[in-house]
């Protein structure tokens, strides 16, 4: 157990890196678009304008998805004689700069994409060896944010390394260009992505299935500690609106990214976006949390069978709250009962706190010491607590002066009816981890 202090104190360690991206960039998490589940390789001009109108037209750059990504396959497939990328003009017969300027025009940003071997993962040519000239090119082109893949390195090559080259091009260049690492969690980039980048992928790619939003989700678990703003675990893009997913599954996608501090880049055509998950991507309650300005990530801090609840801290001293039911058949006509007790998230246990509903935007009610309610298979509960007089948490012969101080990752106990059904959390943290971090920073 890392004592509350020290935790706070190494986590102030960790942000200053003697080399680092620096760009002041993303001290929340990004939002926006990405093209890649919804166009893949076959993107062209027309879907990065249209999707650039829609989200202007359909509310979605007001709820702060601003960042529009062109993933891979924009470029020919070899460079020129002198080295260069540049675009297929069958299909961006305009350019990139004139793209970006009909993004730029319409407040919105624009992002591209590279990679960080000799290809791209679709066979384009990768920025291996052409750091610094495809990083001048992109800061010319306008581009605000790069997502940097990680296919096709050389036998040898270190991770870190190309990616650190990267950095470095982009700094030289003298803008701002948000820098998105897609390592997919192969080399633990949560002990090292700080000094690197903005966010960090802790897992392979995301597509539109239950599996996929469970697998990703499990493999971002432990890992808020190392997350904070600047900096972000990144589970991949939402499949909010993609076929494949129920609505509550799509509800629960964007409430635990949203917790999780995840960047929140939809990826489904929004020319044919439904009205039920434009309501899913719009509930600006949930999104809040994402946005919340103490930038705290929420983790996993209870589970017990298919039942379990992630939480997270709050500016003000409120707390984010997910029941999560993974169950594949229901327990009931309303579901598992899921019950939360107010010491499980740094509350006193006689606090008296009002329950809100984000999803249904209702408050529920206020609660003393126990909250409980019914969530049916596949589907999330997203509840914001506030408590009705802000408490003085205490621990080992000393107080916090308030009560934000509390993080999901401190080590108190988690709550099970019985004890037998306790399952474990499976922490990625091991013994040392902090050191490595630091270590790490310092080094790259």
């Amino acid at each position: 157990m890392v004592h509350p202090v020290l935790a706070l104190t190494l986590a102030a360690l960790f942000v200053r890196p003697c080399a680092s991206l620096d760009n002041g960039l993303a001290l929340k998490p990004a939002m926006g678009f990405n093209t890649w589940s919804s166009f893949a390789l076959r993107v062209n001009e027309e879907d990065v304008r249209q999707t650039a109108d829609l989200l202007v037209s359909l509310g979605l750059k007001d709820m702060g998805y601003t960042y529009l990504v062109l993933d891979d396959g924009w470029s020919e497939h070899e460079r020129t004689p002198d080295g260069d990328l540049v675009a297929d003009y069958s299909r961006f017969p305009g350019g990139m700069a004139a793209l970006a300027g009909h993004i730029h025009a319409r407040n919105l940003s624009f992002g591209m994409y590279a990679d960080s071997g000799t290809s791209t993962c679709g066979g384009y040519p990768g920025s291996r060896g052409f750091e610094a000239r495809d990083a001048a090119a992109f800061a010319g082109w306008g581009a605000d944010y790069l997502k940097y893949d990680n296919c096709y390195p050389k036998e040898g090559d270190s991770v870190r390394a190309r990616y650190g080259a990267m950095r470095d091009a982009l700094n030289a260049t003298g803008r701002p260009i948000l820098f998105s690492l897609c390592e997919w969690g192969v080399e633990e980039p949560w002990l090292w992505g700080r000094a690197v980048g903005n966010s960090w992928r802790t897992t392979g790619d995301s597509s539109a299935s239950w599996l996929s939003l469970v697998n990703n989700l499990d493999n971002s678990v432990g890992l808020a500690r190392y997350a904070g703003p600047g900096a972000w675990n990144d589970p991949d893009m939402l499949q909010v609106g993609n076929p494949g997913l129920t609505l509550g599954e799509q509800r629960a996608n964007l409430a635990l990214w949203s917790l999780l501090k995840s960047p929140l880049m939809i990826s489904t055509r929004l020319q044919e976006l439904s009205n039920a998950s434009a309501a899913i991507l719009m509930a600006a309650e949930v999104v809040a949390i994402n946005q919340d300005d103490l930038g705290v990530a929420g983790d996993l801090i209870w589970k017990q069978g298919s039942k379990e609840i992630y939480a997270g801290p709050l500016a003000g001293g409120d707390r984010a709250v997910v029941f999560f039911n993974r169950a594949e058949h229901d327990e009931g006509a309303a579901g598992a009962r899921f019950t939360l007790r107010t010491e499980q998230v740094g509350y006193q246990e006689d606090t008296a706190v009002r329950v809100r509903d984000l999803y249904a935007r209702r408050d529920i009610g206020t609660f003393r010491g126990r909250f409980s309610a019914r969530v049916p298979p596949h589907d999330v509960l997203v509840l914001r607590l506030t408590p009705e007089a802000a408490p003085i948490l205490e621990w080992e012969g000393g107080r916090w002066p308030r009560d934000d101080g509390w993080r999901p990752w401190t080590g108190q106990a988690i709550y099970a009816e019985h004890e037998e059904d306790l399952e474990n959390i499976p922490r990625r943290k091991t013994e040392g981890d902090d050191d490595a971090l630091e270590d790490a920073a310092v080094a790259i």
